[in-house]
C-alpha cells in the first residue's frame, strides 16, 4: 500500500503547525513534512509528533529576504555567511525533532559563480548533515512559478549531485515541477531513482489534488511500487478549499 506524507506548507496551512500535524494524523497520513517551521518552538513540534506518532520527513532552509524577492540563499555569490547560517539552523532544528531530510534552497541566480557557490554550500551542508545521518535534498523548481531560480531541471540536479559525490546528497523529485519542465515522468523517475531522496506530487498544470490534471498518478504510483520504492510520497498540492474536502484521492490512489 502506498504511503503518503502531508506537506503542511500547503495542507492545513491555516492551522498552527502542531495542530496541522494532528489534522494530518486524523486524516490518515503516514508522515508529515513542512516548509519553514521556525516560528514554532522545537518542543511544540516535537510534542505534536510524539502525540501522533508521525515523523517529520523534511523541512526547508529559510528563503532569506522574502519581501526583497529572495527564495533561497545557497547559490547566491556573496551570501555564503547567511546561507550557511540558514543551513545550520535547518540541520539543528531537524535534528532536534527527529527529521531526517533538509531541502537546501538555491535561490535566484545563474552562471558559473552561482554554481560554484551552490556546490560549496552543499558540500558544507553535507559535511554537517553527515554528523546526524541526515540527507540533504536539492529540488528543481519550474521556470513558470519561479523564473530565474538557479535549479530548474532534474537533469541539472543530477549533474550537481554526481559531481559532488557526497553520499548524503539526494534529489527531491517533485512530479509537478518535473512535468512542467519536460514531462516523461516514468522514464525520468526510473533513471533517477538511485539518487532520489524524496518524491512529491500535485496535479499539473494547476498544482491541485492529484486526481485532477494531466498526470496519471495511478500509473506513477504503481510503477514506484514495481521499483520497490516504499518511502512515503509527499502530497504538496494546493487545496481549492478546505484541506479535508480535497482528500478523496487518498483512498483511490493508495
Amino acid at each position: 500500500m502506498t504511503k503518503f506524507s502531508a506537506n503542511l506548507g500547503f495542507l492545513w496551512n491555516n492551522l498552527p503547525l502542531p495542530d496541522a500535524i494532528h489534522a494530518a494524523k486524523n486524516a490518515g497520513f503516514d508522515a508529515v513534512e513542512c516548509h519553514w517551521p521556525y516560528d514554532y518552538e522545537v518542543e511544540q513540534v516535537r510534542q505534536a509528533l510524539s502525540d501522533t506518532g508521525l515523523q517529520m520527513l523534511g523541512l526547508n532552509t529559510r528563503r532569506g529576504d522574502v519581501k526583497g524577492g529572495e527564495n533561497g540563499l545557497s547559490a547566491l555569490p556573496g551570501r555564503e555567511t547567511d546561507a550557511r547560517a540558514a543551513i545550520d539552523e535547518a540541520i539543528d532544528y531537524a535534528q532536534a525533532i527527529g527529521c531526517g531530510k533538509i531541502h537546501i534552497m538555491a535561490g535566484f541566480a545563474s552562471g558559473k559563480d552561482a554554481l560554484k557557490t551552490f556546490n560549496a554550500n552543499l558540500a558544507y551542508a553535507c559535511d554537517r548533515a553527515a554528523q546526524f545521518d541526515q540527507i540533504i535534498l536539492i529540488e528543481p523548481l519550474n521556470s513558470y512559478d519561479a523564473p530565474g531560480y538557479f535549479l530548474q531541471t532534474v537533469e541539472q540536479a543530477r549533474e550537481i549531485i554526481e559531481g559532488l559525490g557526497a553520499a548524503s546528497l539526494r534529489l527531491m523529485f517533485d512530479c509537478y515541477h518535473a512535468q512542467l519542465m519536460g514531462g516523461d515522468l516514468t522514464n525520468r523517475l526510473k533513471s533517477l531513482l538511485p539518487i532520489i531522496g524524496h518524491i512529491q506530487f500535485a496535479s499539473a498544470p494547476d498544482r491541485g489534488p492529484p486526481d485532477t490534471g494531466e498526470i496519471h498518478y495511478r500509473h506513477i504510483f504503481h510503477m514506484l511500487k514495481e521499483w520497490n520504492y516504499a518511502d512515503p510520497l509527499g502530497a504538496e498540492y494546493k487545496p481549492k478549499g478546505a484541506t479535508e474536502d480535497s482528500l478523496d484521492w487518498m483512498g483511490s490512489l493508495r
